[in-house]
């Protein structure tokens, strides 16, 4: 791998000792990237240990067969597919999961992928290049409304609207078929933008965002893996998103308080279910060193919580 294209895991050591990684343990990675996490855990389990690897980019599951270990198991699926494939795979349960969110520099620094406004490249931004539809090809028939609904729900772009009708008269002269052709658009729809911030950064990243289906993922994956967990099990998530951060925070918190019940139901405290989750610390964020040597490390959370020995 080139060095353009290397991959800095974030917060690698404080999410591996968060995992508190058993020898014999079963652990799965939802997000292999490039394998720095993996890495680490296998590090750290025994010969009777194993870890399950994630991850719906064809280039990612090619460079995980580097790594010629049995007690890796590879899996090209999204981590929403996490409970279908570990039935697959014959596994009831596991001592933690760790979801390192959002996308990896390999994916931005690599042009073809289509994700980055730094470079000219097909408008594709799809996680998993073996299939869905690509950026492009959504934007040659959405509507007005729907391109702002995703500028505005996924990237928080308060232009929403006015680089939605520009796109869509854009569009009229030929396709919206490359990143420079609408990093341009929204750069000349966008008044005012944050010093030192592109203004196509918003636009980009809700695109990303809403063809890889991001958000819906995660909700989907959060609950499998509270019910996946043994008790004691570890679920560890690191965020690089506020619309990210703000799902997984809501869902701890939830998950580790009693069950909500009809009001002057005559339940006494301690007859209250007791909640699947607890909480394990507080929010980490990267150290100021960590940040400096990878910037993309700055705006990263990890949030982890602790499986209960309550039935799922």
């Amino acid at each position: 791998m080139s060095a353009a294209h290397e991959h800095v895991s974030v917060l690698l050591a404080e999410a591996v000792a968060a995992l508190a990684v058993q020898p014999d343990g079963i652990y799965v990675d939802g997000t292999f990237g490039r394998g720095g996490h993996s890495r680490a855990v296998l590090s750290r389990l025994g010969s009777g240990g194993r870890l399950i690897a994630f991850d719906r980019d064809p280039s990612a599951i090619a460079a995980g067969q580097a790594i010629a270990d049995p007690r890796l198991t590879l899996v090209h699926q999204p981590f929403s597919a996490l409970d279908e494939e570990l039935d697959r795979l014959g596994v009831a349960q596991v001592d933690g999961v760790l979801l390192d969110l959002g996308v990896s520099s390999p994916q931005l620094d690599d042009a073809a992928r289509g994700m980055s406004f730094r470079f000219d490249a097909p408008l594709d931004m799809r996680m998993d290049t073996s299939r869905g539809q690509t950026v492009a090809e959504w934007l040659a028939e959405a509507s007005v409304g729907q391109i702002t609904e995703v500028l505005r729900d996924y990237g928080e772009e308060r232009f929403a609207h006015a680089i939605a009708k520009a796109i869509a008269t854009a569009r009229t002269g030929g396709a919206v078929a490359t990143t420079g052709q609408l990093a341009a658009i929204v750069e000349k729809a966008v008044r005012t933008r944050e010093p030192g911030q592109h203004p196509a950064t918003r636009s980009f990243q809700a695109l990303r965002i809403f063809i890889n289906q991001e958000l819906e993922e995660l909700k989907r994956v959060l609950p499998a893996c509270v019910t996946r967990l043994r008790a004691g099990g570890r679920l560890v998530v690191i965020s690089f998103h506020s619309l990210e951060d703000r799902i997984v925070k809501r869902f701890m918190r939830d998950e580790s308080r009693p069950p909500v019940l009809p009001a002057r139901l005559p339940v006494r405290a301690a007859e209250l279910p007791s909640p699947r989750l607890a909480l394990v610390g507080k929010a980490l964020r990267p150290a100021a060193d960590e940040i400096a040597a990878n910037p993309r490390a700055r705006s990263a959370v990890m949030r982890v919580a602790e499986r209960s020995g309550v039935a799922a």
